[in-house]
């Protein structure tokens, strides 16, 4: 969906330290594309993590279903809800933005600070039934650009004291040097930790209707065991993220001990099966073109739509889903409990657990690319025809071969990250998934 509405958009920049900054024109409209440069500028000048936060008219139709919700008491709420009634005081334009108490509030993490978050943690994510589209309430399919008629307007001096969150710093305006900037760490930690938790949980959903739908025609009861005992963290999971979305203690009852071993077992059998993947695609002789029935050896199905191999790929795909959640609900957990400098916390954190699944990615990307390049060499035999059933299998397979890399996700550049949290009249906040902007 696209904010095509010519409307007015409140901006903040929200550091999550003291921090200087060269001084900004406040109150002097702009264009998306001056605003998406003016994040530029202040990741690349300033010390500390800087964010933008805006605030649209929320669209008639959000589906929220794909988000995480927060009730009004949960930390984030209460944060973003001190912020726009200090906000709202001493801009008029804030206050008759957020006058109606239902609004979209889109933060934008620059992608200088988003790559701090692990290489892989964020990427675009296709709707399903479309082609090149992503999600998202304010993004435009089409061109990437986030509400592009609407004009941005930059404010500033939205609190004059605050008070300290759970998370750590306290949420006050700043005026060292340069531009006044609200310090709101617990804000901005608690929105990307929500937002990338909602990604994450995304990638698994995806990854559940794959596997499913290739179960239901392989009916191999060892791979059905492998997809349950993964399925089945997913409670341990919600659970562990709600406790610390609410800055609670993490314990022992909530099996995220348990789930944590499941994953880790079914991360080391990913990690055997890509090295058989790889010794696999050593042995072929390079740059000859391959027998398809050579190939099916190594890599069982891949001539059908389903197929063990691409079982795999998948029951692959929903472990490092899943491991990528916990290792948000571990950042967040580290962060809190060193109140300093939370964000810091939570980015070193998720750099330190994120390591081997970047690698275990690309590596599984890496194969798919080398085998969307294989050529398939005729059928060897002492006929000099063949049947047209044997052709068309043939030409089926080199089809399919080829598509394998696009689902390969090689392209590790860091680019802005948005995240979306829907407000409601009451104060509760669902939190979408964390997406490219």
């Amino acid at each position: 969906m696209t904010d095509d509405r010519r409307t007015t958009v409140p901006v903040w920049t929200l550091a999550t330290a003291d921090t200087r900054v060269p001084a900004l024109t406040e109150g002097e409209s702009m264009t998306a594309e001056r605003l998406a440069e003016l994040r530029g500028v202040l990741a690349a000048l300033a010390d500390e993590p800087i964010v933008t936060l805006e605030v649209h008219p929320l669209p008639e139709k959000v589906d929220r279903g794909r988000g995480i919700r927060l009730d009004a008491v949960s930390p984030l709420a209460q944060h973003l809800s001190q912020f726009i009634t200090r906000a709202s005081r001493s801009s008029l334009t804030t206050a008759r933005a957020t006058a109606s108490g239902e609004n979209l509030y889109c933060m934008v993490v620059p992608a200088k600070v988003a790559a701090q978050f692990g290489r892989g943690l964020v990427r675009p994510m296709a709707p399903k039934g479309s082609t090149g589209g992503v999600y998202g309430t304010l993004v435009n399919s089409a061109n990437g650009r986030i509400a592009a008629h609407a004009t941005f307007v930059p404010v500033g001096g939205a609190a004059a004291a605050g008070t300290a969150g759970g998370a750590g710093a306290t949420a006050g305006a700043v005026a060292a040097g340069g531009t006044a900037l609200t310090v709101a760490a617990p804000l901005v930690l608690m929105a990307v930790a929500a937002g990338v938790s909602a990604h994450a949980d995304h990638k698994r959903q995806q990854a559940i209707e794959h596997i499913t739908e290739l179960l239901e025609q392989l009916q191999q009861d060892k791979l059905d065991d492998e997809h349950s005992a993964l399925n089945g963290c997913r409670a341990a999971i919600d659970k562990a993220t709600a406790v610390l979305l609410d800055q609670g203690k993490l314990g022992v009852s909530l099996g995220l001990d348990s789930a944590v071993h499941t994953l880790d077992t079914a991360l080391s059998r990913a990690e055997g099966r890509l090295a058989g993947w790889q010794g696999a695609l050593d042995a072929l002789p390079e740059g000859e073109p391959v027998e398809l029935g050579t190939l099916t050896k190594a890599f069982p199905g891949i001539d059908e739509d389903g197929g063990t191999f691409r079982a795999h790929l998948e029951l692959a795909s929903l472990a490092i889903a899943l491991k990528r959640r916990v290792a948000v609900v571990q950042a967040v957990e580290h962060a809190q409990g060193e109140p300093g400098n939370p964000f810091e916390n939570f980015t070193g954190a998720l750099r330190r657990e994120q390591r081997s699944l970047d690698a275990l990615e690309s590596g599984i990307a890496d194969v798919l690319v080398r085998l969307s390049a294989l050529e398939l060499a005729r059928p060897s035999g002492r006929r000099p025809v063949f049947t047209n059933s044997e052709v068309d299998r043939l030409l089926r397979a080199a089809h399919r071969l080829h598509r394998l890399s696009d689902g390969a996700v090689a392209d590790s550049r860091a680019t802005d990250v948005a995240i979306e949290m829907a407000r409601d009249k009451d104060g509760s906040v669902v939190v979408f998934p964390a997406l490219p902007a």
